[in-house]
């Protein structure tokens, strides 16, 4: 997934003026431009005289129910406090009364009232005097300016008769630059809502919609890839070795970019034999580069200068003997080799080994598989087929018995099935194949991380190279499919089937010292 992309940077910064936003509402709503602001809200409303009319008889004694009017008394606990982002003196209250706040009970009359407030604002009980407007008369009750700073509080438990409990409680008063507002809370402990009732609603809108935006946005395609997707179609071609690795990332490649509709086909005949039909397309295309990439054991043969390598991975390769083919610590020297395929080695005993005819199976001409044992292995080319069923020698005057089939699938196989056959295969494939041994070359095993360290001279390896004619439209499924296979995703495959990728570390040189 391409998380930098331009659509995903527009989202994400959405998001965060989003929730920006939001703060900045909740700074506006409580500092500007109304700082100073007192709260009120009703912690407590309940009877405490019979409460008949609700169908219910409370139990009481003592005062409860000798004191006379307490039939259908009630008990409210009122709290007032500063909620606002600065401090209130006697002077911000702008009524034209002595006091400077009046609490109205609904329909009914005031009985008493007890002042309480914490512990730390003692001083505040000074305050609740006659003289400063402090009293009640019917279901009116007149409170003092109180100087307030900001977060502090103050309680009113006040002793009600007559009407029901649950009916209107309102405060109302003057305040320079701020308001008088009522507050909810279900419990007489809960601090006061954060955000008023329409800042709530809109933020949390906004922030619905900004997040809904991002996850839209950023979840449209789960499966983007890291590097820019075409459509189109495209043909690789070429060894048959790096057969399994175009497989994985041609699919990919397509599931990565599904939007794009890419179609990707994989036919393998060999690297040559890929090359040579790369330059025969491009040759009579009409419309330059053709949609076709050919991948080669191997750089590409002489004489074909408009095709352009890229350099893919290092390829190891192995040589292969049937699983009863046993020989010393399993390694054979390249003397030995050199030997064995120029038909002066017959007889496996003759290494070493168990008494068992060698026989010789090989690629065909066009393998780049092949071409690299040639040239880094034999240092000359192979001696001629002598067998078409790789078991019997078709001119019997000839010593040895060799045969060369088309891919390396079919050779991993022959050699499982045939007594004492040798043969040699792109390493992973070797690994995973039954009934055949690796074989090191003089006492150097075939070994990836080994060569990836720089701890192994090991000759069996080249550079996996991929061949387009001429330079391919940037933005074409060639070019594309080319930069995931080096550079994206691609390079995971890569290493996962036993390859070292040119563009790690490690790989640029390697890649570069192969070269």
């Amino acid at each position: 997934m391409e998380w930098l992309s331009a659509e995903n940077t527009v989202a994400v910064a959405t998001a965060v003026l989003g929730i920006i936003a939001s703060g900045l509402m909740l700074w506006v709503e409580r500092r500007v431009p109304r700082r100073k602001r007192i709260g009120y809200r009703v912690q407590m409303d309940n009877p405490i005289g019979d409460d008949a009319r609700s169908g219910r008889l409370n139990r009481r004694l003592g005062l409860f129910e000798e004191t006379p009017g307490m039939t259908d008394a009630t008990l409210v606990l009122l709290r007032v406090e500063n909620d606002g982002s600065q401090s209130i003196d006697r002077d911000d209250y702008t009524g034209p009364e002595v006091h400077g706040l009046t609490a109205v009970f609904a329909d009914r009359t005031i009985a008493g009232v007890s002042v309480t407030q914490p512990a730390d604002t003692d001083h505040l009980m000074d305050h609740f005097t006659a003289a400063r407007g402090f009293g009640y008369e019917g279901n009116t009750l007149h409170i003092p300016r109180v100087p307030l700073n900001h977060g502090q509080n103050f309680k009113l438990l006040v002793l009600l008769t007559g009407g029901e409990v649950g009916r209107a409680i309102r405060l109302t008063g003057g305040l320079r630059d701020g308001e008088v507002h009522p507050n909810r809370s279900a419990t007489p402990d809960d601090t006061p809502p954060l955000f008023g009732r329409a800042a709530r609603a809109i933020t949390v809108l906004l922030t619905v919609c900004v997040v809904v935006l991002a996850g839209l946005v950023v979840a449209q395609d789960d499966t983007p890839s890291p590097i820019g997707c075409e459509g189109g179609t495209l043909t690789l071609t070429g060894s048959t070795a790096f057969e399994p690795v175009l497989e994985e990332v041609a699919d990919k490649y397509e599931r990565d970019c599904a939007r794009e509709e890419a179609r990707i086909e994989v036919e393998t005949r060999g690297s040559t034999s890929g090359v040579r039909d790369l330059a025969e397309a491009g040759a009579h295309a009409k419309n330059g580069s053709p949609p076709l990439v050919a991948l080669s054991d191997g750089p590409k043969p002489g004489g074909l200068s408009a095709l352009r390598e890229n350099r893919v991975a290092v390829s190891v390769f192995a040589l292969v003997v049937n699983d009863g083919v046993r020989l010393p610590a399993d390694n054979l020297s390249t003397a030995d080799v050199r030997r064995l395929y120029n038909g002066q080695i017959t007889n496996w005993a003759e290494v070493g080994g168990p008494d068992l005819q060698v026989r010789l199976v090989s690629r065909d001409a066009f393998s780049g598989t092949r071409q690299v044992f040639q040239r880094r292995v034999l240092g000359r080319g192979e001696i001629a087929n002598s067998s078409l069923d790789c078991r019997r020698k078709d001119d019997p005057a000839i010593s040895f018995v060799r045969c060369e089939l088309d891919s390396t699938g079919q050779v991993l196989r022959t050699v499982a099935d045939l007594p004492g056959a040798i043969g040699y295969s792109e390493l992973n494939l070797a690994g995973r194949a039954d009934g055949v041994r690796r074989l090191s070359l003089d006492g150097e095993p075939p070994s990836v991380d080994a060569i990836e360290r720089g701890t192994n001279s090991y000759p069996y390896r080249e550079i996996e190279y991929a061949y387009t004619y001429g330079r391919p439209p940037a933005d074409s499924l060639a070019s594309s499919f080319l930069t995931y296979l080096t550079r994206g995703n691609g390079q995971d495959v890569v290493r996962t089937h036993g390859h070292v990728p040119c563009w790690t570390p490690a790989g640029l040189k390697l890649c570069a010292d192969a070269g």
